[in-house]
């Protein structure tokens, strides 16, 4: 049976790299690590100490982070009512707030600070115009699959949210 022995300098590299590296070393998130295209799994508005599901119970959403330092976003309620004229031009006043109230959509550039774990997003386009041309900065977790990030300064204008992703397969 004919062994495989390793070098001096590699086995020793291991050990002390390998064996007594800290785990938060070990486990720095990249700005790498976020490229990809994500599904919303929840979006919750807390507001005076009070939780509530912003978009409600099922929402649906897509973002997407490309290697470039772009990125889109888009959050809807499952259940914004479809247009009785089926025409987007011809909604009534009480169509387009659902939707308006129901939905919101933006895209633009985007930076990770990985040692404070923040996103910033420079926002070029937005459904909520007060928006764009905006920086906005958000914390951010990924834990395997899952990435979740804190608005301090939601839409709502009160209040935090916060989305958790899934990585879409």
């Amino acid at each position: 049976m004919k062994r495989f022995i390793l070098p001096f300098s590699i086995t020793t590299s291991v050990l002390i790299f390998g064996v007594c590296l800290p785990k938060e070393v070990a486990a720095q998130t990249t700005a790498k690590d976020i490229v990809g295209t994500w599904t919303l799994v929840s979006n919750t508005l807390e507001q005076d100490g009070k939780k509530a599901d912003f978009y409600g119970p099922n929402p649906q959403g897509q973002m997407i982070f490309d290697p470039n330092g772009r990125f889109s976003a888009i959050i809807t309620r499952s259940d914004v009512p479809k247009f009785a004229s089926n025409n987007r031009e011809a909604g009534t006043a009480q169509e387009n707030k659902a939707v308006v109230q129901g939905s919101i959509a933006f895209f633009g550039t985007y930076s990770v600070n990985e040692t404070d774990e923040t996103i910033t997003t420079h926002v070029e386009g937005c459904t909520f115009p007060n928006w764009k041309g905006v920086d906005q900065k958000r914390l951010f977790k990924l834990s395997g699959d899952e990435l979740s990030w804190t608005n301090p300064a939601p839409s709502t204008g009160t209040g935090s949210s916060l989305s958790v992703w899934k990585r879409a397969q």
